[in-house]
């Protein structure tokens, strides 16, 4: 359950920041660029920040 929320918050924070690249400013690229390398970091080390925040909050 847990990888299905990770999942859906790292695709939520890139469609966001796209939407907002678009109508506000291109330098919220800069935010879809760091959810990216957090995916392609989390990959390589299997760690991922957003499991232990979700860890702490009670989700399994």
């Amino acid at each position: 359950m847990k990888n299905r929320i990770i999942r859906g918050i790292a695709g939520s924070f890139i469609l966001i920041s796209l939407l907002l690249s678009l109508y506000v400013n291109q330098n919220w690229l800069w935010f879809t660029a760091f959810v990216g390398a957090n995916l392609l970091q989390s990959s390589i080390t299997k760690w991922c920040l957003m499991d232990d925040i979700l860890t702490k909050l009670g989700f399994e």
